[in-house]
C-alpha cells in the first residue's frame, strides 16, 4: 500500500493513495472519526480566518470541520444538502462536480436556511480543495441567496490549489502523476 505522509496542525498521518485516473493518484484524506486532527485544524484555521457569523459547507465530508469550526468559534453552521429532505422547502441548488464524487451532484439549501444566512457573514469551508469545484458551488449558492461570503477555507490544499490567493488553508498536498 503506498502512502504520504503529512503533518496536520502538529499531527502526524499517513494517508493511503488511491487512483482517480490512469494518471492520477490522490492521497485520501479522510477527517471522519479522527478527531484529533478535526480539533486542531479547526483551531489552526480559526486563527487565520476572517471574523464571520457563521460557517458553511456541503455534505459530507466537510462536516466536522464545519461543526468543530462553529463549537471552538462563532456558534452557528448550516451544512448545504446533496438531497431535498421533507423538511426542506422551496429550495435554492447549484450543481457541482467533484473530483472525489463520480457523477454530477446538486447541493440545496431549504428556505429556512436561506432566510438565517442572507445577510450574514459566512466562511466556507471544506476538507480539501483540490479542483476548486465544490468551493466554487457553495459560493454560487451563497451568492444566489444574498449571504455575504469572508472567506474560503480548507484543512488541504491539494495539487495546483495551493497557487491559490483567495483560499486559506494549513497545508499543501501534492497529487501524484503516474
Amino acid at each position: 500500500m503506498d502512502t504520504y505522509k503529512i503533518n496536520i496542525a502538529g499531527v502526524e498521518r499517513e494517508l493511503i493513495k488511491y487512483p482517480v485516473s490512469d494518471k492520477l493518484d490522490i492521497a485520501a484524506f479522510i477527517m471522519f472519526g479522527d478527531v484529533e486532527v478535526t480539533e486542531k485544524a479547526a483551531a489552526a484555521l480559526l486563527k487565520k480566518c476572517p471574523e464571520h457569523d457563521v460557517v458553511f459547507s456541503a455534505e459530507a465530508k466537510g462536516i466536522p470541520l464545519c461543526y468543530e469550526m462553529a463549537r471552538q468559534g462563532c456558534r452557528e453552521y448550516v451544512i448545504a444538502r446533496k438531497s431535498v429532505k421533507v423538511y426542506m422547502r422551496n429550495c435554492v441548488d447549484v450543481t457541482v462536480n467533484s473530483i472525489t464524487t463520480a457523477n454530477e451532484q446538486k447541493l440545496y439549501l431549504g428556505d429556512t436556511d436561506v432566510r438565517f444566512l442572507k445577510g450574514k457573514r459566512v466562511l466556507i469551508v471544506d476538507d480539501v480543495i483540490s479542483t476548486g469545484e465544490s468551493i466554487a458551488a457553495l459560493e454560487n449558492l451563497l451568492n444566489k441567496i444574498g449571504a455575504n461570503i469572508v472567506g474560503k477555507a480548507c484543512v488541504l490544499a491539494e495539487g495546483d490549489a495551493k497557487n491559490r490567493d483567495d483560499i486559506i488553508y494549513l497545508e499543501e498536498l501534492p497529487v501524484f502523476e503516474k
